[in-house]
């Protein structure tokens, strides 16, 4: 069992890594509340629930704690205005005020969505996250972002807010498809370029272990992927500066999402065609070498492969208009200047992102010809 610290102006909370930590879930909700809460609401997914609901109410039942659930379909589709009206209104009827607390226990779109609805419910209830997939383990339910998207862009409606903790359990990972565990992955890939080159070295070297579902590398990964964050979610909270370095990868990442429709792709796998397409456009600056470029570009394909998609590239640069990180009509981008350090630019030129979609889809071409 592993704890790293978050600790920021405005928050202070933990985050417990380590295979069983369901079995004492409902005592550590209760010390960080500091006592029973009056109400808990367990927000899900059916298919989450059907999984693991007796393994996480099994400790509940022996704290003598009741817990509502509330249901949210899977899938991007379920991070909109809708469902979280719809939440509010059930957290309503049922009775829900000041002193209720909330646990997002699924994956990024679970906890995006909890942790905003208990930022706006009541002008502010507790939060607990739970995550149940790699990529919620390693990113998204770490740093008190939440929010839902718009039609125009993935996002755009949100705030800060911090859970009180996130409870990390690697048991959890178990019932992942290869697909979900690989799309994860790449959250960890990310880690590993922007700012860990250690955990960049470890993904390299154990990926036969990481990718069979090993429990002990696992934990490793996760816990490698959550001190990089905490560690830079601690200089800069409100992505003001430092923190921008987590977005490698999500300007091209989040418009080829929007162009597929968030059918076509995981989360994860945007995101790695996204870091290709960006690492590019630094490799065409110079700013790093050949031979990282090749050791990025083969570790992401290693944890992928992403699946192709064909979107003309005039259709997926004008999408990154919408990026929320965009300031005064300018893109921002993250680009690597090495294994574990990047650089912010707001000078990337549409001939620069056009060259570095077209050799994204140069590397998605090759992958598929070397397949044949």
């Amino acid at each position: 069992m592993r704890t790293i610290a978050l600790r920021t102006p405005s928050a202070k909370y933990d985050v417990v890594i380590g295979v069983g930590v369901l079995r004492s879930l409902a005592v550590g909700i209760i010390k960080l509340a500091g006592e029973k809460p009056a109400r808990i609401f367990v927000i899900t997914s059916a298919d989450i629930w059907a999984l693991w609901s007796k393994a996480f109410l099994a400790s509940f039942v022996k704290a003598r704690v009741e817990v509502v659930t509330l249901f949210i379909p899977s899938g991007e589709a379920s991070k909109r205005m809708r469902t979280v009206e719809r939440l509010t209104e059930e957290l309503a009827d049922a009775g829900a005020d000041r002193d209720s607390l909330l646990i997002a226990f699924g994956g990024g779109v679970v906890g995006d969505v909890t942790g905003f609805v208990a930022a706006i419910y009541m002008r502010g209830v507790r939060y607990v996250q739970v995550p149940t997939t790699l990529l919620a383990q390693v990113d998204s339910s770490i740093g008190g972002k939440t929010g839902v998207n718009l039609a125009h862009g993935k996002n755009l409606v949100g705030s800060f807010y911090h859970p009180l903790g996130v409870f990390a359990d690697i048991d959890l990972l178990a019932t992942l498809t290869p697909r979900e565990l690989r799309a994860g992955l790449q959250e960890s890939v990310k880690a590993g370029v922007i700012r860990d080159a250690r955990l960049f070295a470890y993904l390299e070297k154990n990926v036969s272990a990481i990718l069979s579902g090993d429990a002990k590398a696992l934990e490793y990964v996760v816990a490698a992927s959550v001190k990089m964050k905490a560690d830079v979610v601690n200089r800069d909270e409100k992505e003001s500066g430092l923190r921008m370095i987590l977005n490698y990868g999500h300007t091209i990442g989040h418009a080829i999402e929007a162009v597929t429709g968030y059918k076509t792709l995981l989360h994860g796998e945007a995101i790695a065609w996204g870091m290709i397409a960006a690492l590019h456009i630094a490799l065409h600056r110079e700013l790093v070498t050949k031979k990282e470029s090749a050791r990025i570009t083969q570790l992401i394909l290693r944890y992928g492969p992403p699946p192709a998609f064909h979107k003309h590239p005039m259709q997926v640069m004008a999408l990154t208009a919408g990026d929320k990180k965009n300031r005064g009509g300018v893109r921002k981008f993250i680009l690597p200047t090495g294994i574990g350090s990047t650089q912010t630019v707001s000078d990337v030129t549409k001939s620069e992102m056009m060259r570095g979609i077209a050799a994204m889809y140069s590397v998605m071409k090759d992958r598929a010809g070397n397949k044949k």
